[in-house]
């Protein structure tokens, strides 16, 4: 069962117009990449995002600044190594701050329970891990094992669930903590490069945890058991979406090729997780999944991707409003998002006992990774 979900985003708030007008002004832009530019920002289906560099809002004035030089509008290009220190020095508080928010929000859960912890981020590096930092940061014991799922993009969160799930299916006493940190504005940058323009006007900073066990617990919380998950490869996409280590930052590649991609791939790619249930693949096959299928956390890769999955999967405006209201408020935040899908869907859209969620992800390679879960029943349960 995962529950306790808990959210954060960094105090900045960067509004798209604004944004759109600063990556639009840069001296070294050509007409054609000023073009894409307002293009891209303006139909990312978002309103705000927000970001770890506080040199974006609008009262800073560093004598020294690293990323903006708001007296010049110029965007800097700080080197990877300093772009990975300002990860370190913000990343770390967040992890701690997020899975912390996770323990004390459950009232069946003291931080001695946890015998799992999983972390999850794929834009920055330091050892001792996030993992090792939760660790300690809680006062959880040496013996706990620690897992992180670095590099791995946008899907991420979703194999953390399943290896969360495993974990819990192998000891009943298993308490797993996932907690999941990106910081992708740390590598934003300039360019006349479409992939890069459009990963600019999407990508934003966020953290999300949440509690997955087996246990019998006395507190009725929003939760949802696990039931399956499925992988998928869509390999000619695999240039389209990858993540890359450059010398200014990492490099984005999210071509405009991918909700093409995946509409021609997503029902190969998602039958084989309904086919386990008879009335849900009968539904999936003749187009009418929304009707057995409440609830669908869609990672908001973009907006296109959104529309590409509504118009092949046959799903209402309804299905697709967590997805899109979460990409309106916070853009994309790479792992974390679909947590904070999930996180709506319970909280604020109506999730009722019984009813069925579909989530979904997309990341490099390109990779599909996808699961069906249950709204959990009121009164004490094991997941």
């Amino acid at each position: 069962m995962l529950r306790s979900l808990q959210t954060i985003v960094p105090d900045t708030v960067l509004r798209q117009d604004q944004i759109r007008d600063i990556f639009g002004s840069q001296p070294d832009l050509g007409r054609l990449a000023q073009r894409i530019v307002s293009t891209s920002f303006t139909v990312s289906g978002i309103d705000t995002r927000h970001t770890v560099i506080d040199e974006f809002a609008p009262t800073a004035a560093p004598e020294h600044p690293v990323f903006f030089d708001r007296t010049a509008g110029a965007l800097l290009s700080p080197s990877t190594g300093t772009r990975n220190e300002v990860y370190v020095r913000e990343a770390f508080p967040l992890f701690v701050a997020a899975a912390r928010r996770a323990v004390e929000a459950d009232p069946d859960i003291e931080a001695s329970d946890i015998t799992h912890v999983i972390t999850v981020s794929c834009t920055g590096f330091f050892a001792p891990g996030p993992d090792y930092e939760i660790t300690r940061s809680l006062g959880l014991g040496d013996s706990v094992q620690r897992y992180h799922l670095g590099f791995m993009g946008c899907y991420a969160a979703m194999p953390a669930l399943r290896a969360a799930s495993q974990f819990c299916a192998a000891d009943q006493n298993a308490v797993v903590l996932i907690v999941s940190v990106e910081l992708c504005t740390l590598h934003l940058r300039s360019s006349e490069d479409p992939d890069t323009i459009v990963a600019s006007s999407l990508f934003a900073d966020g953290a999300a945890a949440g509690i997955v066990t087996a246990r019998p617990l006395a507190t009725t919380l929003p939760a949802l058991r696990l039931d399956g998950f499925h992988t998928a490869i869509a390999p000619q996409g695999e240039s389209d979406m990858a993540w890359m280590i450059g010398d200014s930052g990492f490099e984005m590649v999210l071509s405009t090729a991918v909700p093409q991609i995946i509409g021609e791939t997503i029902i190969d790619a998602l039958r084989p997780l309904y086919a386990r249930e008879g009335d849900l693949v009968t539904a999936f096959d003749g187009g009418t999944i929304g009707e057995k299928v409440a609830h669908w956390a869609i990672h908001p890769g973009g907006r296109g991707i959104l529309d590409r999955v509504q118009e092949r999967l046959h799903l209402s405006d309804a299905h697709l409003h967590p997805a899109r209201e979460v990409l309106r408020e916070n853009g994309n935040m790479s792992s974390a998002t679909v947590l904070f899908v999930l996180k709506r869907i319970l909280e604020q859209e109506g999730a009722q006992p019984g009813e069925r969620v579909a989530a979904m992800a997309f990341g490099p390679g390109l990779t599909a990774e996808s699961a069906l879960f249950t709204v959990d029943e009121p009164g004490p349960r094991a997941a």
